[in-house]
Formats: C-alpha cells, sequence, structure tokens
C-alpha cells in the first residue's frame, strides 16, 4: 500500500492536545493542502482563516460553545490552533467545496504528524455577531458561510482504536 493510502487509513480524531503552539511552516503546509481541493467549476469558493491568535481562538471556542446543547468547556479540546473553513453562499457547491478542504488539511495534518479534528458549528458561528464582526475586523467581504473548523496541534496521547467499519459500506457494481 502506498504511503497517501496508509495516511489515509490511519487518520483519526484527536481530541486531547498539548498546549504548544504549532510551527508555522507546518500551518503553512496543511492550508496549502487545502488550498489544493478539488471545487465545483473551479470556481474556489472557499477560504481558510488560520487562527493561532489565543484571543480569537479562545473567542471563536466561546461562540462554538453556545450553539451546543450541553455543557462543553471547550470543543476545541484545547488545540492550539483553529483552520476555519468557510465557503461564499452565491456558489452552488460552496458547502461541498469547503469540505474538500477540511478532509485535505486533516488528511496533510496527520501526515505531518499533528493531530487534528473536524469540528462543527462555524455556520453558527459566522451568523453570530461575533463572527460577522471577526471578519469585518479581517477586511472579509461577502457573504460567507462557515463550512467547519480544523482544530490543529500536538496529540496529547495515543490515537484512538480504530473504530471497525460498518457493513454493507460498499456496494460493487459491475
Amino acid at each position: 500500500m502506498n504511503e497517501t493510502l496508509k495516511t489515509i487509513l490511519s487518520r483519526k480524531s484527536t481530541k486531547q492536545y498539548l498546549p504548544t503552539p504549532v510551527d508555522p511552516e507546518l500551518i503553512e503546509q496543511i492550508v496549502q493542502a487545502g488550498v489544493y481541493a478539488p471545487t465545483g467549476m473551479g470556481k474556489q469558493s472557499p477560504i481558510i482563516l488560520a487562527v493561532t491568535n489565543k484571543e480569537v481562538r479562545d473567542m471563536l471556542s466561546r461562540i462554538n460553545a453556545r450553539t451546543v446543547e450541553r455543557d462543553v468547556e471547550d470543543p476545541f479540546y484545547g488545540a492550539p490552533a483553529v483552520l476555519v473553513v468557510l465557503a461564499r453562499k452565491d456558489v452552488p457547491t460552496h458547502v461541498y467545496d469547503g469540505s474538500c478542504v477540511i478532509e485535505n488539511m486533516l488528511i496533510a495534518a496527520h501526515s505531518l504528524g499533528l493531530g487534528a479534528c473536524w469540528i462543527h458549528r462555524a455556520k453558527e458561528e459566522f451568523e453570530s455577531e461575533e463572527g460577522k464582526a471577526l471578519l469585518k475586523s479581517l477586511g472579509i467581504e461577502g457573504e460567507y458561510e462557515g463550512i467547519g473548523n480544523v482544530i490543529l496541534g500536538y496529540p496529547d496521547g495515543p490515537a484512538h482504536p480504530d473504530v471497525p467499519r460498518k457493513e454493507g459500506y460498499i456496494y460493487y457494481v459491475k
């Protein structure tokens, strides 16, 4: 089996992180993997916010936590970096485009020895007044929908064991 397939098959979501900041060169490699994800009609509707500023990271965590129906202290599990993927609402494939960006970044992070996890509720984060204000403060104009957050950091502990794949996942039509 080639290295790419090994990376895909061994990737797991990480939910425990060391507080150590992520090397900026690694973040750059990961976001570049996201930039090269396929997008519908080549429209490149997504954008990526690479958040390493602790105050902004913590603000996004608080906004995200407010949208959860249960008590959650930090939905980002202490990860020191968050890669937020948003996409232009006027592109019909924007959710799919952003999802491809996220998957590329999750695989890239694992290939570089980092832990990562897709955290939902970015849509709600950026529908909030705080989320809209953040985009405005960054000079981001237009209508964007939050697709997801990729939390990122150095794992604090071993990866979770494999979860068996369900029966009937694949149907071959020959």
